[in-house]
């Protein structure tokens, strides 16, 4: 399980490094998506191929459905982290996420997600102010 927020560097090739105890978590392989608000998700490969698998499970029938395993499978990108524990970042998913050069990385639960950190910073901000909303929300609905 992936959690806590760390802020690193990209370097001048788009690598970026991953915390120590998240590359003891990640088994090697792993593999990079563009993510919801701006982000990018970080999968160990075998959750992403369990992610995959339940997308594959739907219908190409419904075009909702086919939209976002499109949107989770053509950027998608496996790495492995270097000896540093650094992965590369492709020009297009570094695009989606806005990153320059400061970055987010952060722990939710089975992934890992990237962040420019201003970006990650302005989303705590506006994600604060309604969070117990949310959270009462999802209460209601017997969420949790």
């Amino acid at each position: 399980m992936f959690l806590g927020d760390f802020q690193h560097t990209l370097d001048a090739k788009g690598r970026v490094s991953l915390p120590a105890r998240f590359r003891s978590e990640t088994g090697g392989r792993l593999v990079i998506v563009r993510g919801f608000e701006g982000c990018l998700w970080v999968y160990p490969a075998e959750e992403y191929a369990a992610f995959i698998d339940e997308l594959t499970s739907r219908s190409d029938f419904d075009p909702r459905v086919r939209r976002v395993r499109r949107f989770f499978t053509s950027g998608a990108i496996e790495v492995e982290p270097d000896k540093a524990g650094r992965i590369m970042i492709p020009p297009v998913l570094r695009e989606h996420a806005g990153l320059k050069r400061d970055v987010s990385v952060t722990g939710n639960g089975p992934r890992i997600e990237i962040w420019d950190t201003e970006t990650w910073s302005a989303y705590l901000s506006d994600t604060a102010s309604g969070i117990e909303e949310d959270a009462a929300q999802l209460s209601e609905l017997e969420f949790f």
